[in-house]
């Protein structure tokens, strides 16, 4: 990690503290380093480098979620392309409880620097699901229990018409097409999110987050 020379002492022990925590070593550099470093003087005075983000496989959290009592949220994109929506929607997987973030490893946004960064980090600590088709990754989790639902912005039922289930896969589809033909139709139902004016619909991320605390809403932490 690094921290530009120029911030305030408060921040600076915030920093470190959370750094100690963290085992991560703390480098202090020159404002105009670090600028240089991150392109761009947008960085507040600290910049981080990452590896890549660990992908795992289904097979691997499976046994662990027919293990868990309670409320399961997993979240699927089908090929959801720009790495800013991904880390959104990781973000807000999180801070809603889901318990991991599926996505195909062909033409799809993969977890990487700008989904990190996005995510505020929440990439590295919410289990990343690397599938081969979207398809047979639902009907997998269908055979595990899991009631999924396609989010589409013209058909379906409301979202708001009746709670969603207590071990849910929602489905996301990509900026611009949605979800696939295939893949609506393999979902045990689709709902839509009513909105009123003209544009018509959502942003990926933000009606994966929509979708996301409509389930917390009923099975999420509750303040």
């Amino acid at each position: 990690m690094y921290l530009g020379k120029n911030v305030s002492d408060r921040f600076s022990l915030q920093i470190g503290a959370l750094a100690e925590k963290g085992k991560v070593v703390v480098q202090r550099i020159t404002p105009e380093v670090l600028t240089e470093m991150c392109g761009t003087s947008n960085h507040q005075g600290v910049a981080c480098r990452s590896g890549d983000v660990p992908m795992r496989d289904l097979q691997d959290i499976l046994p662990g979620l027919a293990e868990k009592n309670g409320p399961i949220l997993l979240v699927l994109l089908d090929h959801v392309q720009d790495p800013h929506n991904l880390g959104a929607v990781v973000r807000t997987a999180e801070a809603c409880g889901a318990l991991a973030v599926i996505f195909p490893k062909r033409r799809a946004a993969l977890p990487g620097g700008t989904v990190v960064k996005v995510s505020a980090g929440a990439a590295l600590r919410v289990p990343m699901v690397a599938i081969n088709n979207v398809t047979q990754t639902v009907k997998e989790l269908q055979q595990n229990g899991f009631w999924t639902i396609g989010l589409d912005n013209k058909s379906g039922r409301s979202l708001w018409s009746e709670s969603m289930p207590e071990k849910t896969l929602l489905v996301v589809g990509s900026e611009g097409e949605g979800l696939s033909r295939l893949v609506a139709e393999t979902c045990d139902e689709i709902v839509r999110i009513p909105v009123s004016g003209s544009t018509g619909s959502l942003n990926a991320s933000v009606a994966c987050g929509v979708g996301m605390f409509e389930w917390a809403r009923k099975w999420g932490v509750q303040s």
